[in-house]
C-alpha cells in the first residue's frame, strides 16, 4: 500500500486541462521577446571593437567618474583598496609565483573592461553609467596602468587601436578538438593515479577581501614627495618654513577643498601618518623623498639624493603632470588640471609645517 495519498481529477479540471494550450504540447505561457527588450540584454563586446556603442571619454573625466563611482573599493589610483582588486601595477609579474594580474599587466583585450564595467558597474548599481562615462572610466584605468597620456580621449572610433601589453600572452581555446579524447573515453573510476599533489594552496591567492584591513604596508603608489620638520633637520639649506601668519585663509580654505581628491593616499595635520602616499605635513620648502618609513620609488630617492627641494614652483610643476615631472614615478595621480587649484593645494600644505 502506497504510504501518499491519491490525487483525482475531478471532471471539471480535467476539462480544464484538456482545453489548455498545454495539452497541444506547449505551455501558453509568456510572449516573444521584443526587439528592444533583446537589445537591452545584448550588451557584449567584441575585442575588434564590435557592439561598442558610439561615445567617448577622456582620462581627466575619468578620474572624476572613477573617484565619485569606483575609488570605494578600487582606490583613487586603480591602485585597490585592501584586498579589493586592483585594476593598474603588475607589470612584468606574470613570472613569479603570486603575480599581480591587472588590466595592464594580464588582461588580453580592452574590450572585456569596457564591457565587465558597462555591465556589472559600479558595485551595487550596474549599468546606471552612461556610455560616455564607461569610455571615460576606461580611459583612466589605461592612464593609471601608464599606457596612455593624460590628454587621451578614448572612443568607439579609436578603441580597437589601443592594444594591451598581454594581448600575446592568450591562446585560442582549442580544447573541444586537442581534448576531445578526455570526453568521450570511458572515465576512469578506480586506481586512476598513484599520487596526488597539492600545487597551490588559496593563502597566496590574495582573493579575499578584507574591509577591516590596513593597505599601508603593501601600497605602491606615491605622492609628491614630503617631510617632517625632523627628517627635514638632516637636508642642509633648506628655505625657512612659511610662517602660518603669511598664509591667505581664503586660499588655504579652497585648497582644502581641492585637497579632497588627494586624502585617499596621503594624510596632513595632527597625527598625520603614512597610507599609499607619504604623509605630507611639512612638504613646502623641504627635501624631496625624505619622509621616514615611507618607501619612495627611486626616481624619487634620487632626486632628494641629488638635492630637490619641494620650493612651490616644483611643486606646482610636480602636481600639474606627475608623470611628465618625473618618470618613473609610483603616483598615479592625472594631476590638477587648473592653476587656481594648483595654488590653493600649496597654501593649504604651506598650514601643515
Amino acid at each position: 500500500m502506497s504510504k501518499f495519498p491519491k490525487l483525482t481529477l475531478t471532471a471539471s479540471v480535467t476539462a480544464l486541462m484538456l482545453s489548455a494550450p498545454a495539452w497541444a504540447g506547449e505551455f501558453g505561457l509568456g510572449r516573444p521577446a521584443l526587439p528592444e527588450e533583446i537589445a537591452a540584454w545584448d550588451l557584449d563586446v567584441s575585442p575588434d571593437g564590435t557592439g561598442l556603442p558610439a561615445g567617448s571619454g577622456s582620462v581627466e573625466d575619468g578620474e572624476m567618474v572613477f573617484a565619485e563611482h569606483c575609488a570605494i573599493c578600487h582606490g583613487d589610483f586603480a591602485e585597490g583598496v585592501d584586498n579589493w582588486p586592483k585594476l593598474a601595477g603588475g607589470m612584468d609579474t606574470l613570472d613569479r609565483e603570486d603575480p599581480l594580474k591587472t588590466v595592464g599587466s594580464y588582461w588580453p583585450h580592452l574590450s572585456t573592461a569596457w564591457d565587465y564595467v558597462n555591465r556589472s558597474m559600479p558595485f551595487g548599481n550596474a549599468q546606471s553609467l552612461s556610455p560616455d562615462e564607461v569610455y571615460a572610466i576606461v580611459a583612466y584605468i589605461l592612464y593609471s596602468n601608464d599606457l596612455v597620456d593624460d590628454d587621451f580621449v578614448l572612443s568607439n572610433e579609436n578603441f580597437a587601436e589601443v592594444e594591451l601589453p598581454n594581448a600575446g600572452g592568450f591562446i585560442i581555446d582549442d580544447r573541444e578538438t586537442s581534448e576531445a579524447h578526455f570526453w568521450t573515453d570511458a572515465p576512469c573510476m578506480e586506481n586512476c593515479k598513484d599520487t596526488v599533489e597539492i600545487t597551490m594552496r588559496a593563502r597566496v591567492l590574495d582573493v579575499t577581501p578584507d574591509t577591516g584591513g590596513d593597505n599601508a604596508a603593501a601600497a605602491e603608489p606615491e605622492g609628491a614627495a614630503t617631510v617632517t620638520e625632523a627628517a627635514a633637520t638632516e637636508t642642509a639649506a633648506e628655505p625657512a618654513p612659511v610662517e602660518a601668519a603669511a598664509l591667505d585663509p581664503d586660499l588655504v580654505a579652497a585648497g582644502e577643498k581641492t585637497f579632497k581628491k588627494c586624502k585617499a593616499c596621503h594624510q596632513v595635520g595632527e597625527g598625520a601618518k603614512n597610507k599609499t602616499g607619504p604623509m605630507l605635513n611639512g612638504i613646502v620648502g623641504h627635501a624631496a623623498g625624505a619622509v621616514d618609513g615611507f618607501k619612495y620609488s627611486k626616481p624619487m630617492q634620487a632626486a632628494g639624493e641629488g638635492g630637490l627641494v619641494w620650493t612651490e614652483d616644483e611643486l606646482a610643476a610636480f602636481l600639474a603632470k606627475p608623470k611628465a615631472y618625473m618618470k618613473g614615478t609610483k603616483m598615479s595621480f592625472a594631476g590638477l588640471k587648473k592653476e587656481d587649484d594648483i595654488a590653493a593645494v600649496i597654501e593649504y600644505l604651506k598650514s601643515f609645517e
